[in-house]
């Protein structure tokens, strides 16, 4: 399950990643309508606790895109969902998380495993950003992780010890939540991250949903703030909460009641109702956000003012 052509990769850039200032802000259904096909490679940065572009995930189920292959690092919920919604049938992990029912999706051959680690997938984004055939590591070596994926134990020329070569990923799609953009796709990300620069700079399509649109000017001003140039990216969603029930730093906490719920799904019966209730039963984000209701968000905000103590 390798995505790593990286000549192709650089000759789609060329063709279609433009450096002129044009509007990109959309609507997630009209963002994953047009980015996100049956059969893409989809990756998503960071976790379903904070940042984790859940709203695009959930609209994506939604749409009931099918035959999807995702990146799951630092994930909990998202491989899950996807999973039991139909929507996935290859899984490159890194971590799965703790829900019950991906453990069983997984035994059952529901879905087809290559694994890797947290870190030799944020490794592979690495060099599909840079655009280079493989990247060099040590981490991994002594796992069994090995015997699962596609990396190649070589040696060094340098000093003729073992290192880990592995391939670069250039996902169909990136998906990213942020704390701050503009229209045109600048972004800027709070707190702790991952990479959330290499996923949208390694895949041939990003999507951006944001807390906060701010005006381009905020940029200018200060410039080293931006973690993704608007070049990277191909639609901006404006989607306060967008990472709930997950929390975003800065903004608010993660709704724990929520994801001890979405933590007992064992079965597809449960898992049914779960989507039934939490995602088909709403056309969007925003009607999710009038039935959660305003004083339980607010609490979600009040959470984090206290944990996080800045904005």
């Amino acid at each position: 399950m390798i995505k790593n052509d990286s000549n192709d990769f650089r000759l789609y850039v060329k063709a279609h990643k433009k450096r002129a200032l044009v509007n990109k802000l959309v609507t997630e259904r009209d963002a994953v309508a047009k980015f996100v096909s049956d059969g893409d490679y989809v990756a998503y940065d960071f976790s379903s606790l904070t940042r984790g572009p859940q709203a695009l995930i959930r609209e994506i189920i939604r749409q009931k895109k099918c035959y999807l292959s995702i990146c799951a690092k630092f994930t909990l919920a998202e491989s899950s969902l996807l999973t039991g919604a139909g929507c996935v049938e290859k899984i490159d992990v890194g971590f799965l998380g703790t829900i019950p029912y991906i453990n069983r999706a997984v035994e059952s051959g529901k879905v087809k495993l290559e694994e890797w680690t947290n870190g030799s997938l944020s490794l592979r984004l690495t060099a599909g950003a840079y655009g280079i055939p493989f990247i060099a590591t040590k981490a991994g070596l002594g796992t069994d992780t090995i015997r699962h994926s596609s990396a190649v134990i070589s040696k060094n020329p340098f000093t003729n010890e073992n290192v880990l070569l592995l391939p670069p990923l250039n996902p169909d799609v990136g998906l990213i939540h942020v704390q701050e953009a503009d229209i045109y796709g600048n972004a800027r990300v709070y707190g702790p991250t991952v990479s959330a620069l290499e996923t949208a700079m390694a895949s041939k399509k990003t999507i951006v949903s944001c807390e906060r649109i701010i005006d381009t000017s905020e940029f200018r001003k200060n410039p080293s703030a931006t973690t993704i140039p608007a070049f990277c990216v191909d639609a901006v969603v404006h989607l306060p909460f967008g990472a709930w029930p997950g929390g975003t730093q800065g903004y608010y906490e993660l709704d724990k009641e929520h994801f001890f719920k979405m933590s007992k799904i064992t079965d597809d019966v449960h898992m049914n109702d779960y989507l039934e209730k939490w995602v088909y039963g709403f056309s969007s984000h925003f009607e999710l956000l009038d039935y959660i209701g305003t004083e339980s968000l607010a609490e979600l905000v009040k959470q984090s003012t206290i944990i996080e103590g800045y904005r």
